[in-house]
């Protein structure tokens, strides 16, 4: 177990569907919510929210396989996939029925997630992500995911690549730490191998597409208003498409979760203490 700079956030290693997954837990108690951490970085991304969103929920955050320092499995590098091993993972940890947050990459998957298990999940937090039909991507995840092929990503140094998607944050000045953390994850080939998810967009969101009318899971869509990589196109058209959604825009690029973290975490704290009950079928916007 290793203590981080919030003394309430350890990290720990377990086995999951036959995958050393790497794991964070609060003590807190209340309603479940289970994290997912997004790409390039690691659940370490949830540091800055952590002590708020732990306030009155237990969470349960996780690098998902191939992403962190978790076990890669390559036939799970793909939203749709990767929905599947969500809900392995949440019954693995006896997450009856948690909320979900999958910020960034997380994105795609909650929201499979959610339509392949209807009520297996009381909400979910998704947003900064790869949505809309056809993409509408920049900087680097547009250059990422339009790439001939990933020859030239498994010759370059991992350090260089994750370190250009980190530049995008504007704000929070990572912690040594959890930017070597971050680095150390992609080593060798694992930032190469993990690229797979994100080109399985073009494939995978179309399906996403035709699904997302029939979710009824509430869902709390947040964006960055100036976000370069997933641009606020992406979360308007899961607004206008997911029957029970609300919008929030916030100031801020690409990683709000830790460029905004006091706002992001309010947003999130209120939608679990009652803000996804009051979704009825109607779409929001703060």
């Amino acid at each position: 177990m290793t203590t981080w700079l919030n003394t309430s956030f350890k990290i720990q290693f377990r086995v999951i569907d036959g995958l050393t997954v790497r794991f964070a837990q609060s003590e807190g108690r209340g309603d479940d919510a289970l994290l997912l951490s997004p790409w390039p970085e690691s659940l370490l991304a949830f540091e800055p929210v952590w002590s708020w969103l732990a306030e009155r929920t237990h969470l349960v955050a996780i690098d998902l396989p191939g992403f962190g320092h978790s076990q890669r499995r390559d036939e799970l590098l793909s939203p749709r996939a990767m929905a599947e091993f969500v809900i392995r993972a949440a019954d693995a940890f006896a997450l009856d029925h948690p909320h979900l947050v999958g910020p960034g990459s997380g994105t795609a998957a909650a929201l499979f997630a959610a339509a392949a298990h209807p009520g297996r999940l009381r909400s979910l937090v998704v947003g900064s992500g790869a949505a809309a039909v056809p993409l509408e991507l920049g900087g680097f995840l547009k250059d990422w995911v339009e790439a001939p092929d990933v020859e030239e990503f498994r010759h370059a140094d991992p350090r260089q690549l994750v370190g250009t998607a980190l530049a995008g944050i504007e704000r929070y000045v990572l912690p040594e730490p959890v930017r070597e953390d971050y680095l150390a994850a992609y080593q060798g080939d694992r930032f190469a191998g993990s690229m797979r998810y994100v080109r399985s967009y073009p494939a995978e969101l179309p399906v996403l597409a035709s699904l997302l009318p029939r979710i009824r899971t509430p869902v709390q869509i947040v964006t960055g208003a100036h976000d370069k990589a997933a641009p606020p196109v992406n979360a308007e058209f899961l607004a206008q498409r997911l029957p029970r959604s609300q919008l929030a825009i916030l100031d801020a690029g690409h990683y709000v979760w830790e460029d905004v973290p006091a706002e992001y975490a309010a947003l999130v704290t209120t939608w679990w203490a009652g803000g996804h009950a009051a979704i009825n079928g109607t779409h929001g916007r703060t």
